[in-house]
């Protein structure tokens, strides 16, 4: 006989929605959450959630892990792709009576670009349908997450703060980049919406911003100080550019 009083652990929560809760365990589950309305509620949106990413990403959830995205091999093979035609336009946005936030720097070589969007959208698409695991570091850990990828990467790691948009820190992840470690945070709004930033070393000091999109999701690149950006997200472009520019800003104030 199941017992409702029985402590049922979150982690136990999260495998029960994903059917990887052993049998024995199930009624015991089941019975917590007749007698725990609060968690039950829990359980309820997290199903949505799944629903709703599984919805969006499952032509590309079974995927295999794309090699360069593989942790273990920071030594990156010559790139022998042929590229498609990327649809790519500058960006420029004229706010205050300035000249715009991307409107400094020169346009970026196509392959730095092609590099780092690839790579960005490749890893934004493999991650965002997980949902026990999206992440190495959850967002509660903002100030390791920072301190431990700026360590990593050898550059300032700023997690930014993007609630304005409607957005909160998942948390992040390292990843190989083009030519070195790279950092990757996930951001999710309550609906479920999820945006990514990703960064890397770029051979290059300052570029403008440029748009692209693949399939149902778009990315807006650029690079400053040798950092190169990539904010992916949504294919919506105003949506995107809103939580792009936010990045910019606070990138900058951060000194990142």
């Amino acid at each position: 006989m199941t017992d409702p009083r029985i402590p049922v652990t979150e982690d136990e929560l999260h495998a029960y929605v994903d059917n990887e809760l052993p049998a024995e365990r199930r009624g015991d589950v089941e019975a917590w959450l007749a007698a725990h309305p609060d968690d039950a509620e829990r359980v309820r949106s997290w199903r949505a959630m799944a629903e709703m990413l599984h919805a969006r990403y499952d032509a590309v959830a079974n995927e295999p892990v794309p090699k360069r995205l593989e942790l273990e091999r920071l030594e990156r093979q010559p790139r022998k792709w042929i590229y498609g035609a990327i649809a790519a336009a500058l960006v420029a946005f004229v706010a205050g009576g300035g000249a715009g936030w991307v409107a400094h720097g020169v346009a970026a070589s196509p392959s730095t670009f092609q590099s780092f969007t690839l790579d960005a959208l490749d890893a934004h698409r493999l991650y965002v349908v997980e949902v026990r695991h999206p992440v190495e570091v959850p967002g509660n850990e903002r100030a390791h997450l920072q301190q431990w990828l700026t360590k990593r990467c050898g550059w300032t790691v700023h997690a930014p703060e993007l609630d304005t948009t409607g957005l909160k820190l998942v948390g992040g992840r390292l990843l190989p980049g083009p030519s070195g470690p790279a950092s990757f945070l996930m951001y999710e709004s309550a609906s479920g919406e999820r945006f990514t930033v990703y960064t890397a070393k770029a051979e290059t000091e300052a570029t403008q911003m440029r748009y692209t999109k693949r399939d149902n999701n778009g990315a807006l690149f650029w690079a400053d100080r040798g950092v190169g950006y990539v904010v992916s997200g949504s294919s919506d472009r105003e949506r995107l550019m809103q939580v792009a520019r936010l990045v910019y800003d606070q990138t900058e104030k951060s000194g990142g």
